[in-house]
């Protein structure tokens, strides 16, 4: 199944988009090859609201922005899809100008235990102090005035990754689990390919209507999408174990090879996407590494 991608988006940074009554979307202007034209925020209800991902540090441009479209309304919960740098460190100045409780499926944590050897720099993309005020489980409500949204989570991409499904309306916001632009970073040791697939598989299983995402337009055809992810998946896992079996051993040489006519600046995180396949294809004794899977570990057919 091939992916089609959906790179018209409009990003009018500031100003508010309406995409239902009670439903608004800004984007933030902070565009770059892992964030498309920059990370969505979404303002849900029409007396008391919530605010969903507020956005990147320090940038009081798009803080004016929300609170402009919050128009001194309460704002009862800011929720977090994940605590990646670019999504949840605006909560805290959001917090102190609304008085909010900020709802997480939990605080700033890798998918695995760092073993020392400077794995910690590897997960620079996370807001490394992010708590939340109240933590969500699976299924749990998170309730307003006039809007309730579903817990689903959706390790993967972030340990601590969640969907929210907004009751009644076939909405789910999905973060950077599904996005219509691209396929998501998926880099350890923040990140998880295996539990990344099973998320999939879990948004499979639902009947959402229309994929909110924290990049780029929204998703219409959610199902086939997703099913177009994973066979993505699926081929690169496929390619990667080809390069071991013709005798490429290390990550480079397989980037080298999969990713032929990537952008130099993405080459890095196509290096990270490999770690994860071969994390997964370790554990699952489909391949041998030489220690620790790691970016410079020798890998060979199990």
């Amino acid at each position: 199944m091939s992916l089609e991608f959906d790179m018209s988006f409009e990003d009018s940074h500031g100003q508010p988009v309406e995409i239902a009554p009670g439903l608004m979307r800004l984007t933030a202007n902070n565009p770059s090859p892992f964030t498309f034209r920059g990370t969505n925020s979404y303002v849900v209800g029409t007396d008391t609201l919530a605010v969903i991902d507020p956005g990147p540090a320090g940038d009081e441009r798009h803080l004016d922005a929300l609170m402009a479209a919050i128009a001194g309304r309460p704002v009862s919960h800011i929720v977090i899809t994940h605590s990646h740098a670019d999504h949840s460190p605006l909560a805290a100045p959001l917090k102190a100008a609304t008085g909010a409780e900020i709802w997480a499926e939990g605080p700033n944590r890798t998918a695995r235990p760092l073993t020392g050897d400077g794995e910690a720099q590897l997960d620079a993309g996370g807001d490394a102090g992010f708590a939340p005020d109240r933590t969500v489980g699976d299924g749990e409500a998170i309730e307003g005035d006039g809007w309730r949204l579903e817990t689903v989570l959706t390790p993967g991409h972030a340990a601590n990754h969640a969907c929210f499904a907004l009751s009644g309306t076939g909405y789910l916001f999905s973060g950077d689990h599904v996005m219509g632009w691209s396929t998501t970073v998926v880099s350890p040791p923040g990140g998880s390919m295996a539990d990344y697939m099973a998320s999939l598989d879990r948004l499979i299983a639902r009947d959402d209507r229309i994929l909110l995402p924290g990049h780029g337009n929204p998703v219409t055809n959610p199902q086939a999408f997703i099913r177009g992810l994973r066979t993505h998946r699926r081929m690169r896992e496929m390619a990667i174990l080809d390069r071991i079996r013709k005798g490429d051993r290390r990550i480079a040489e397989m980037v080298a090879a999969i990713y032929r006519d990537i952008d130099p600046r993405l080459r890095r995180g196509a290096a990270f996407s490999v770690l994860a396949h071969l994390e997964m294809l370790v554990a699952d004794g489909r391949v041998q590494a030489q220690g620790r899977p790691s970016l410079d570990s020798v890998y060979e057919p199990a």
